[in-house]
């Protein structure tokens, strides 16, 4: 029954995190010190369970209990144990471009951005090198086709992807929309920058997110995945 218990209030630990940050309850640090302890309240439900599943085994009764918990903490904690484990394999940057050199500029998202702990500046060489050496497949996109039609289609696909457009000018080539994360609700701002090249166009694509240290991979797999959706649709 402790088992159990345990693994309830972790679960609803867990699941309090999100609703607490999106109302502003409570602070990033906040959140991710809520987050820790259900992860230690899951942990020793385990424990107690398999404890509990192996005197069940050698009473032959009593396995239900043990075996529900098992599943629960399992079914909660699933997501986020990968994501910290995929948090240690990647540097903790949370800036990434297709173009390091000449990363494309933030306009109309800068006012937006006022009292957010990352700043808006590129990092330079240092945070270059660690993105080619984490996202070697982040690169720019050269499309076949006008800048006026890989504009018009790319705004089109981040529509398609759910971004908020915040500001589009044919003129430059600049698109700046904010992409809210599913579950805490995290603002990353985008920009895309459409320009003339030989045979058609390029496509360049900076993701910055406005808090926290690493982003676990999300900005790079967020422009791939859109790069990838404005090919498909060119």
């Amino acid at each position: 029954m402790l088992a159990l218990v345990l693994g309830l209030a972790a679960v609803a630990a867990l699941a309090s995190t999100a609703p607490l940050y999106r109302t502003g309850a409570a602070g990033l640090a906040t959140t991710f010190l809520i987050m820790r302890w259900a992860v230690y309240a899951a942990a020793a439900s385990v424990v107690l369970a398999v404890i509990g599943l192996l005197v069940g085994l050698r009473r032959g009764s009593g396995l239900a209990m043990p075996i529900v918990t098992l599943l629960l903490v399992a079914a909660a904690f699933a997501t986020p144990i990968a994501k910290v484990r995929q948090a240690t394999r990647v540097p903790q940057i949370h800036d990434i471009t297709t173009d390091t050199e000449r990363p494309p500029e933030f306009v109309a998202i800068v006012p937006l951005r006022a009292g957010a702990p990352n700043q808006i500046a590129y990092g330079g060489a240092e945070l270059a090198a660690k993105q080619r050496s984490a996202y070697p497949a982040v690169q720019p996109l050269t499309l076949a086709v006008p800048p006026n039609q890989a504009f018009d289609r790319a705004v089109a696909t981040a529509r398609e992807m759910g971004w908020e457009i915040i500001a589009s000018d044919p003129t430059s080539g600049r698109i700046e929309a904010v992409d809210t994360t599913f579950w805490f609700g995290f603002k990353d701002d985008v920009v895309v920058r459409v320009a003339a090249a030989p045979g058609g166009s390029r496509v360049d694509v900076r993701s910055l997110s406005r808090v926290g240290l690493s982003d676990v991979g999300t900005n790079a797999a967020r422009i791939e995945k859109f790069l990838a959706a404005l090919k498909t649709a060119a």
